[in-house]
């Protein structure tokens, strides 16, 4: 008989939110979290806007758990928190996880150098741009502040503590996919329960990448968002005037759990991961092939692992990062994966509302999937008003949409062209 994963816990550190409910809220209610960078001076940056996690109280959320002694790193405490809440909400006895059978499969980044001093920032660089096209790495490298001792936080340094601390001895590794890394963590994590080597796994991703290297890299690709007096409409995924994404930053953990494990607990079961399929590009490094091809293979991939049709998609939750580039592309793969069906199907971009979480994204967004099948609501699309001839889908525009959702496709497409889609299902005995 083969073994069903269910979603039992969510936890969800986002911008527009801290908490499954305060997260569920916000997004339903097209809230934005976008604003302008505080975390670092971005004056010298073509783009200023980032969606940070704000009223995060570190101490509070990270009580008792060992990764406030080990690390000052933002993005290890998304982690630990985000799981810390995951755990909570499926109501889990935390010594049951002191097993070979539960396991820790995080996505994540790039981790650089960091100052050791400093509990919140990554590094306190001076204006690293001598203009709005270069990048002066040698000023980045040369001009930390005050010549503070320099670490390398580990990229895996998040998943660690996480299973450092709930005890978990079973499979425990990293993911380190671009945007696409914890959705393909996501999905390692549901082969690992099918295969019987978990029956509970801890997975999802973390990242924050709003400091000046993320912000002047992704300023130097031309992915970002130079709408800085729109602040919260800037981000305009699938609109004609659409010109990039903010950074956004947080975590997304989720309780995966065979179905038969959850049931004896007697665990609330929010939906069932049905489907994963992945693919490369092998095309470039920065930018996705225009025809769609590599990110329509993995959407045909996570069908046919879920032994379903196109037909079947209710409502899609898009990569939709609102550059030119993606938009376009991510809508031909749509409709080469989904056929006609493409035109009947709602399609959403939560990063209008909480920017671009990058390792963090597939997670997030992955969340955005269970909670809209769990109320039957799409999410919205907020800031489009101008149709793109190109991008001529139901994208959901501004409003969320009560509407039957049985299954939710989502999509996550990293640099390199690491494509990964994930679907999940409402929950039938």
């Amino acid at each position: 008989m083969e073994r069903r994963v269910v979603v039992t816990g969510i936890g969800a550190v986002s911008p527009i939110g801290i908490g499954k409910d305060a997260f569920r809220e916000a997004m339903f209610s097209g809230t934005s979290g976008v604003a302008e960078i505080s975390l670092f001076d971005a004056s010298a940056f073509p783009s200023k806007l980032g969606a940070e996690v704000k009223d995060f109280d570190f101490k509070a959320a990270l009580d008792g758990m060992d990764v406030l002694n080990i690390t000052n790193d933002r993005r290890a405490h998304f982690a630990n928190a985000a799981s810390r809440l995951a755990i909570d909400d499926a109501r889990i006895d935390e010594k049951s996880l002191n097993s070979t059978k539960c396991g820790v499969i995080f996505g994540s980044g790039i981790h650089i150098p960091v100052s050791k001093s400093d509990p919140i920032m990554f590094c306190d660089v001076k204006k690293t741009l001598s203009d709005a096209g270069s990048f002066n790495f040698n000023t980045y490298r040369d001009d930390v502040s005050g010549g503070a001792e320099l670490s390398v936080i580990p990229a895996n340094l998040g998943t660690v503590t996480v299973a450092n601390h709930f005890k978990t001895k079973g499979l425990c590794y990293t993911v380190v996919s671009a945007c696409a890394a914890a959705s393909q963590a996501i999905g390692l994590g549901m082969r690992a329960i099918k295969r019987g080597e978990l029956d509970f796994a801890l997975t999802g991703g973390y990242d924050s990448m709003i400091f000046p290297f993320g912000v002047g890299g992704f300023c130097l690709l031309d992915a970002m968002t130079k709408k800085n007096d729109e602040l919260t409409k800037a981000i305009k995924p699938f609109d004609k005037n659409r010109d990039g994404f903010a950074l956004g930053e947080g975590a997304g953990v989720i309780a995966l759990e065979e179905l038969e494990h959850a049931k004896k607990r007697g665990a609330h079961i929010y939906a069932e991961l049905i489907g994963f399929g992945s693919s490369e590009d092998a095309y470039r490094v920065t930018d996705p092939n225009p025809d769609g091809s590599g990110a329509a293979l993995a959407i045909k991939n996570a069908l046919n692992d879920a032994r379903i049709g196109p037909g079947d998609v209710d409502y899609i939750n898009a990569h939709g990062t609102a550059t030119p580039k993606n938009d376009r592309m991510e809508t031909k793969a749509i409709k080469t994966a989904l056929g006609d069906h493409a035109y009947k199907t709602p399609v959403s971009s939560i990063k209008s509302m909480i920017g671009h979480l990058v390792s963090a994204a597939g997670a997030i967004e992955f969340i955005a999937c269970v909670l809209a099948i769990e109320n039957d609501c799409a999410p919205p699309t907020i800031n489009h008003t101008i149709p793109d001839d190109e991008c001529d889908l139901d994208y959901v525009p501004n409003k969320a949409r009560n509407m039957d959702i049985n299954i939710a496709l989502s999509n996550s497409f990293g640099f390199g062209g690491q494509n990964s889609a994930l679907l999940a299902k409402k929950f039938n005995n």
